[in-house]
Formats: C-alpha cells, sequence, structure tokens
C-alpha cells in the first residue's frame, strides 16, 4: 500500500514488532503485479534504499530455489520493479538497522485455484508451500513472516463501470465483505478464506490473497489480530482497502 494512504496501517503493524527482532531472518511475503502466474519470485540481491542496503539470507534463499519444485522463479527483474516488498524493507531498516536480512518472496497469483479446487492442486504451489512450510517448522524462532499486501481494488481504474468512494454507498458492502475474509484469516481458515476470495470470481480483486494464503498454509496454527481496516481514494473514482494485522501461533498442546 502507498505510505501516503497507508501510514495508519503500517504504524499499528510495526509498532506491534519488538526490538528483540533484530536479529531474525524477515522472510517477506509480497504480491507480485509483474510475475508468473502460480509461480514464486526469489533473488539473492540486497535491496538498496536510501538507509543502506539489505543483507539477503542467501542459505534460505538456495534452498528454496532448490527445494521448492518448478513454481520457483529468479526474478531479479520483477523484484527490481515491485514495491509491495521493497516498501516492508524500508520499515524493516527503520526498525532493526540497515542491514536487516531478508528472504524476499513475490506470490504471483493462483490462478489454478481462482475458480474451483485450492491454489496448492497446482503441484508447483503445493510443492513450495511445503518447502516453506519445512523451512518455518525448522527455523522456528529464527524467522519471522511480514507481508506486503493490500485487499480489494474498486472502482473505474480497476475496470469496475461505477465510480468508487471510500465508505460510501457500494463500498460499505465491500467492507462487509472483507471483513468476513478478515475473519477467516484471523481463525487461520485458509480453505474457508479461498472459498470467499473465489465467489465472483473475486471481484473485489484482491491482490494480496496469494501471499495471505501462503502464510495460512505455512505457518502452524496461525492466527492473526486485526489492528486497523482502512478504504483510501487512490484517485477521485477508485478504492483500494487495506489492512493492519499481527499474527501469532497458537500455543502447542503436550501430551
Amino acid at each position: 500500500m502507498s505510505p501516503e494512504g497507508g501510514w495508519r496501517s503500517y504504524a499499528a503493524a510495526y509498532a506491534a514488532l519488538s526490538p528483540r527482532l533484530r536479529d531474525r531472518t524477515f522472510v517477506v511475503l509480497g504480491t507480485s503485479h509483474y510475475g508468473t502466474p502460480d509461480a514464486f519470485g526469489v533473488t539473492a540481491k540486497p535491496f538498496r534504499t536510501p538507509a543502506g542496503d539489505s543483507r539477503p539470507d542467501a542459505a534460505l534463499v538456495e534452498e528454496l530455489a532448490a527445494s521448492g519444485g518448478a513454481a520457483v522463479r529468479r526474478e531479479d527483474y520483477c523484484h527490481a520493479v515491485e514495491h509491495s516488498i521493497e516498501f516492508q524493507v524500508v520499515f524493516l531498516q527503520r526498525l532493526f538497522g540497515p542491514q536487516v536480512r531478508v528472504v524476499p518472496i513475490l506470490c504471483g497469483p493462483f490462478a489454478r485455484g481462482a475458480r474451483h479446487g485450492l491454489p496448492e492442486d497446482h503441484a508447483g504451489v503445493a510443492a513450495f508451500v511445503e518447502a516453506l512450510r519445512t523451512v518455518a517448522r525448522r527455523e522456528r524462532g529464527r524467522v519471522f513472516f511480514v507481508l506486503g499486501v493490500d485487499l480489494a481494488h474498486v472502482g473505474r481504474r480497476y475496470g469496475d463501470a461505477e465510480a468508487a468512494r471510500a465508505h460510501e454507498r457500494g463500498m460499505i458492502r465491500v467492507a462487509d465483505r472483507d471483513r468476513e475474509r478478515l475473519d477467516r484469516i484471523q481463525a487461520g481458515d485458509a480453505a474457508g478464506f479461498w472459498r470467499l476470495v473465489q465467489e465472483g470470481g473475486d471481484d473485489l480483486k484482491w491482490c494480496g490473497s496469494s501471499a495471505l494464503y501462503t502464510l495460512l498454509r505455512t505457518v502452524d496454527g496461525v492466527r492473526g489480530d486485526l489492528l486497523g481496516y482502512e478504504q483510501w481514494n487512490i484517485d477521485d473514482e477508485s478504492v483500494v482497502t487495506f489492512a493492519g494485522l499481527k499474527f501469532r501461533e497458537e500455543e502447542r498442546q503436550s501430551g
């Protein structure tokens, strides 16, 4: 989300991060606006920002590239022009220093599961999610997931016949539908969330759905807390919706 529109949600989400996370590797799942559908774009290059160069966790990037299957793409070009992860790197640098350690993963749209079934019905998606799940389990306590996503895109800029105004008329119903999806995300219900995405062929155009779904399938017992929900007129006739969330793992039961 553009910082000038989403600063409240960014502030709420990043305020939830503890200074104790400084030495973690941040696995950043971002929306891919330019990459291949049903694919995950990785890069081992650092991000160069006004704060300095980030540090790639090259070992984890190479592991995912080797074990993630045919859906993995080395997408240096897409990372160079994509803002969804780059914004998160800037904010992470502000909190934890310029050389924050990052594994950037661009999540392409899930075309195979757009109308029927689930995204992992695509063998490549299933293989990558399993590889990332293996890393998340093994490196629990060392990696930390951050998502660079937004939600609905409504109005003439996005191909709709009618203009949209934030929190007015049809956008009130959009807010209700957004919250239905956010409820499933907070509950860790990947399949239930995806059923809602499929309704109407995702007429809400949630471009962050693939990254959110990947998180829900990757982290065991993940649950979310909604910190804030917003709508923003990106122009006079079009609205983007977005939210700040924090995620946690449910306590594991023993015995």
